[in-house]
């Protein structure tokens, strides 16, 4: 049901883009099917680009270092244990210098990805809860998460740069007939609302991937306590020590990894963590 609900959401997001293109092409000499095509080459360019490169993109922008099984051995043979007992190939493990406890995975198939972990999580996770962590990453690694939750987040993005492009054209793309103050009217109005609805589209796929990654790492872990015991600790030292990260990549961290607070909190690319500590409890 999940994959589905990910899947139409997918296409949802797909169809905003479009739809964007063709609004902005019928206010420019491409026309509406020019700029529909246009937005899909784009979309088109940008996925494979996400696809190919995310993971590189985003290890360096935290300056994440990869380490060897001497370097950390705990993290290392956590991770290993894990990747053997979910069947996928042992993934590179990563370090990130940061204070703020958090943890995160990339790569666009299991045979390509790494995990990271920053140092501020191996200070205040016990084993147990470490192997939680790990297990959750494990399970986005396993599902192809990563490259949905990128696929999500370049489209979006492509119609936040088309709803930009949108409205100038509705500043410069001709005046003077009511048809056209009309056509500007709407293009307007598209160009504040698609980047919205494409932003609640991208937090709806990314909250129900972390609810079943929490699932799937309960079931990987042996313990589901040990991920609910993780998140309590995390929840309460990144709200304390909120981590200097770049929105775009907020929704890769196993916690949002931003300050989220009052209104800010109903558009978090992460559910709430008291409701995943409850389901994860009633697993047990």
């Amino acid at each position: 049901m999940n994959t589905l609900r990910t899947t139409l959401l997918l296409g949802l997001l797909t169809v905003l883009l479009v739809i964007a293109g063709g609004a902005i092409g019928s206010r420019t000499s491409m026309g509406a099917h020019g700029g529909m095509t246009f937005a899909l080459i784009i979309s088109i360019v940008m996925n494979m680009g996400s696809y190919w490169f995310s993971d590189k993109i985003v290890l360096a922008m935290y300056k994440a270092r990869e380490v060897t099984e001497e370097q950390y051995p705990e993290l290392y043979s956590i991770v290993k244990e894990l990747a053997q007992n979910g069947g996928i190939p042992m993934p590179r493990v990563y370090i990130v210098e940061s204070d703020t406890p958090n943890a995160f995975a990339t790569g666009r198939n299991p045979q390509h990805a790494a995990v990271a972990a920053t140092t501020g999580i191996l200070r205040i996770l016990s084993r147990d809860e470490l192997k939680g962590v790990m297990a959750h990453e494990l399970s986005h690694v396993r599902h192809r998460d990563i490259l949905i939750s990128s696929i999500a987040a370049t489209v979006a993005g492509a119609i936040t740069y088309l709803a930009f492009i949108a409205r100038w054209a509705a500043i410069f793309g001709g005046r003077g007939s009511r048809d056209n103050n009309g056509g500007a009217i709407g293009l307007i109005a598209m160009a504040i609302l698609a980047p919205i609805a494409a932003m609640m589209v991208q937090m709806a796929i990314s909250r129900s991937r972390e609810y079943e990654a929490d699932k799937g790492g309960a079931k990987l872990s042996g313990n589901p306590l040990y991920l609910a015991n993780a998140l309590k600790k995390l929840d309460m030292a990144n709200k304390q020590i909120p981590m200097d990260a770049n929105p775009s990549t907020a929704h890769m961290f196993i916690v949002n990894p931003l300050t989220a607070k009052g209104m800010a909190s109903l558009f978090s690319t992460h559910p709430p963590t008291e409701e995943r500590i409850k389901r994860l409890e009633e697993m047990k």
